[in-house]
């Protein structure tokens, strides 16, 4: 009987490995985006483009900055192998100063966590 059970439980464990061998990886053209400097007010927009290099449907749960004055926006379908995608971050550029946010990509690529920055410089109006 215990010869069964172990035989069992390695020919399970087996097939749980050989099922863990296709997995999504996400490899981004850039993981900071510079804006650069730009004028108070302008175009927040921002992209951050992405490839699926794995074997597996790349699925991203969950994408969070680290403070509400940045909104990214995340995929909503599957992105399959080789195929490409891309993150859309909207800053409020009706601050002046310095840009320096974070954000976090959470996904089931094989590094399931990702950090992605953005930085730049917002300048008052010539003459304000």
């Amino acid at each position: 009987m215990k010869k069964i059970v172990l035989v069992l439980f390695v020919g399970m464990l087996g097939l749980s490995l050989t099922a863990q061998d296709k997995a999504a990886k996400i490899e981004f053209k850039a993981e900071t985006v510079d804006y650069g400097e730009i004028e108070k007010g302008s175009d927040g927009i921002r992209v951050f483009e992405f490839t699926n290099t794995g074997d597996a449907p790349l699925i991203i749960s969950k994408v969070s900055s680290s403070c509400g004055c940045t909104i990214p926006k995340k995929p909503e379908d599957p992105i399959l192998p080789g195929k490409t995608g891309e993150i859309q971050v909207k800053y409020d550029t009706n601050r002046v100063g310095p840009i320096r946010k974070a954000i976090t990509v959470i996904s089931n690529a094989d590094t399931p966590t990702k950090i992605l920055k953005i930085k730049g410089e917002i300048k008052a109006p010539e003459g304000k």
